[in-house]
């Protein structure tokens, strides 16, 4: 198994690929992501090419091969499933959970988490409403859009949030937006496309374009 530190690299750099198909990942956005040194990366980028866990091009840069890949889904299943857990029987809330996730996703038991899996009843999301990946490391992406492509007179229900730092989750609280709410769009506003929007069965809100571009709905 890889290490705790080589499992955030496998970790960055999927998710990392999967924002920007198609092309590779640079060192540098690898550096960003896990605010560390360019040198750094590239050693380490090194040794896991070594492993067989992903093709390191210097000046190019990286993809993960299909054990690499692997590896990286089993780190974000386990993330996953433990903020459920955290969330459902430990009371935490949905800011609250991702930095004790990111310690317990390192967890090296495959009996304890498919005993996790089975206790919490197979959840196919965690509570970002981000999918969970299957043992096998198979991801099944639900099709939904951004509020932000949302029309006036367009209603969706909150199934995903693309930001989920504290502080982005604290505000959707505060104004009353969780997953499985209801809204529907009030006006647009021209100027910095900001939405009008009503909480169904609530009052209405403006949030911003920003906000907007960070919440996931369905019809």
């Amino acid at each position: 198994m890889p290490s705790y530190t080589e499992e955030n690299y496998l970790k960055a750099i999927y998710k990392l690929a999967e924002a920007q198909p198609g092309q590779e990942v640079s060192t540098n956005s690898v550096a960003e992501a896990l605010q560390t040194r360019a040198a750094s990366v590239t050693d380490m980028l090194r040794r896991l090419g070594e492993k067989g866990l992903l093709h390191y091009t210097r000046y190019r840069g990286v993809t993960l091969t299909a054990e690499g890949r692997r590896l990286a889904l089993l780190t974000i299943r386990k993330h996953r499933l433990w903020e459920v857990f955290l969330v459902q029987q430990l009371g935490f809330n949905w800011d609250e959970v991702h930095d004790v996730a990111e310690q317990m996703e390192h967890i090296d038991s495959d009996l304890l988490i498919r005993r996790l899996d089975e206790f919490l009843g197979h959840p196919q999301f965690d509570p970002h409403g981000d999918p969970i990946p299957t043992a096998e490391g198979v991801l099944h992406r639900p099709q939904h859009r951004l509020l932000a492509d949302l029309r006036p007179g367009d209603q969706g229900v909150v199934v995903a949030v693309k930001n989920t730092s504290p502080a982005f989750l604290q505000y959707l609280d505060k104004v009353g937006i969780k997953l499985g709410t209801h809204l529907e769009v009030i006006d647009k506003i021209t100027f910095d496309n900001s939405l009008e929007i009503r909480i169904i069965s609530s009052k209405e809100y403006l949030v911003s374009a920003e906000v907007s571009r960070n919440i996931f709905v369905t019809d």
